[in-house]
């Protein structure tokens, strides 16, 4: 039985078909939960029919049961945990990962396969849910019982928009860490879906700088960190993700919230609050963008 942990979704009318492909990078909390609002409405309720598998190796081997046990259920809810998209049936539960280059989307079973199309869930009806990846760094597993105790969710952090996180909550766990603050909000295991772009933007929302050790931090500045991250994910997935390669939803329209970053991929450019040249530096091999007056 899947447990509800997210429901960003505001009634907004979601496209029937949400493609994701990065390219180089990955995507992040904001564009899973744009791809998961997408095909909610239009996996929940049906019964899977049969399951074409093209390619069983992708980041681990999709297991044999899942084309047994799978058809013949019904999809009762789609929802997310971290980057991982549960799909939830009647005796189980579909855990996709998208990986680095992955996407899912809605076609008619008519529909070819293209040369990176691994998987269909055909649907009753003549729909299927098709996974395209062409770096093969997506998974597809078979979850009996509780998919919340699987091993690759049971040690994630609290998710960024749940009660769960909160200033109190940063202030304890960052305590006499010397790691970066932009490292360690970016560690799934303190607080899920808090990527290279959105840590950023919140470190600076915040007056943060990505390099300050995480356990320098008072209780005032958790504080607003925590009320940035909030910000900047609930903004992103609003506006349905950020572009940086060709992130687009299935009507061929871009993420909209690259147009308010304010310090991600902006070296040398100033700040929109008060002009000083944007810097660049590196904290674990990952681009970190940041104002020096602004941020302390």
């Amino acid at each position: 039985m899947c447990h509800s942990r997210s429901d960003y979704c505001s009634g907004r009318p979601w496209l029937v078909k949400v493609i994701s492909r990065w390219g180089g990078a990955v995507p992040e909390l904001p564009e899973v939960e744009t791809t998961r609002c997408g095909i909610a409405p239009h996996v929940e309720g049906k019964t899977v029919a049969e399951l074409v598998l093209r390619r069983r190796k992708l980041r681990y081997p999709v297991p044999q049961t899942l084309l047994v046990d799978l058809p013949g259920q019904m999809i009762n809810k789609v929802e997310r945990r971290g980057k991982y998209l549960l799909l939830c049936a009647e005796t189980g539960t579909v855990m996709v990962h998208l990986g680095m280059s992955g996407s899912l989307r809605l076609v008619d079973v008519e529909v070819l396969a293209e040369k990176h199309d691994h998987i269909d869930i055909v649907f009753e009806g003549g729909k299927a849910l098709r996974l395209h990846d062409p770096r093969r760094f997506g998974s597809v597993l078979w979850l009996e019982g509780d998919p919340l105790e699987h091993k690759l969710l049971a040690r994630l952090g609290p998710e960024p928009l749940s009660q769960s996180f909160d200033a109190e909550y940063l202030y304890q766990r960052s305590r006499k860490r010397k790691q970066a603050i932009k490292q360690f909000v970016m560690d799934s295991h303190t607080v899920v879906g808090v990527g290279n772009i959105y840590a950023s933007e919140a470190l600076f929302g915040a007056g943060i700088r990505p390099q300050l050790a995480a356990g320098k931090l008072s209780r005032p500045r958790c504080e607003a960190l925590v009320a940035e991250i909030k910000q900047v994910l609930a903004k992103a997935i609003e506006q349905g993700g950020t572009t940086l390669r060709d992130f687009v939803d299935g009507d061929g329209k871009p993420g909209y919230f690259q147009q308010r970053l304010q310090v991600y991929g902006r070296e040398a450019e100033p700040c929109v609050q008060c002009g000083t040249a944007i810097k660049l530096l590196r904290l674990g091999q990952r681009a970190s963008y940041y104002c020096p007056s602004c941020q302390r």
